[in-house]
C-alpha cells in the first residue's frame, strides 16, 4: 500500500475557514485520484480513476447530480 498522507492534497474551492462542509482530492501517480474528507484527513479514503472523477465535477458544475 502507498503512503498518500505526504501528497500535495488540494481543498474544494467551495472550503472555507467554518469548517464547512469540505473534500480533498490528489492526483495519483497512477493516473487515479483520491478524496477525503478535509475534517478527518487521517480517516477514510476514496480512491477512483481519473475519468471517474473528471465526470463527477463536471455534473456537479453542471448540477446534473440530485
Amino acid at each position: 500500500m502507498t503512503d498518500i498522507s505526504p501528497l500535495p492534497w488540494r481543498k474544494s474551492s467551495y472550503s472555507n475557514g467554518s469548517g464547512g462542509n469540505c473534500i480533498e482530492m490528489v492526483e495519483l501517480e497512477s493516473g487515479g485520484t483520491a478524496v477525503r474528507d478535509s475534517k478527518d484527513p487521517g480517516g477514510p479514503v476514496i480512491g477512483v480513476s481519473h475519468r471517474a472523477w473528471a465526470d463527477f465535477v463536471a455534473a456537479v458544475r453542471n448540477r446534473r447530480l440530485g
